[in-house]
């Protein structure tokens, strides 16, 4: 198992013993910060930013809407269209998933030796610097 895969899968299921909602499909949450991070995206441009094909997207989008965490509204420039935005509800549940995950990884950082943080610290830039090149790839 990889490091970051590994560390990934603790912190969700640490995190899903703790928060009060079933947790979200991987999927699911993906798609949620691509409408996040672009509010009003169509379904297309969500399927090219997650590298899905659109009828897999469109079916993520389903139950979202069933769950009152996404809103689609009709493109008005397009009336065969949908932009896809986020309630108030996905945004509170993002926001609480956010706060959960940086007090258990800041507590778990606070438990490592010093020289340990820092090297973490270090490497943190340089692996930014490797995910913007594979977003740039796809």
């Amino acid at each position: 198992m990889s490091t970051v895969a590994g560390l990934r899968r603790v912190v969700r299921r640490r995190l899903a013993r703790t928060l009060p909602e079933p947790q979200l499909p991987t999927a699911q949450v993906e798609l949620l910060l691509v409408v996040e991070g672009e509010p009003g995206i169509g379904v297309a441009a969500a399927a090219r930013a997650l590298g899905l094909a659109g009828n897999s997207v469109s079916a993520l989008v389903n139950p979202l809407v069933d769950a009152g965490l996404v809103r689609r509204e009709i493109d008005p420039t397009d009336r065969r269209a949908v932009r896809l935005h986020l309630t108030g509800g996905a945004r509170s549940r993002l926001s609480r998933y956010r706060s959960a995950r940086a007090e258990l990884v800041g507590k778990a950082l606070d438990g490592l030796d010093p020289a340990d943080r820092r090297a973490i610290a270090d490497a943190l830039p340089a692996l930014r610097r490797l995910l913007d090149v594979l977003r740039e790839k796809t």
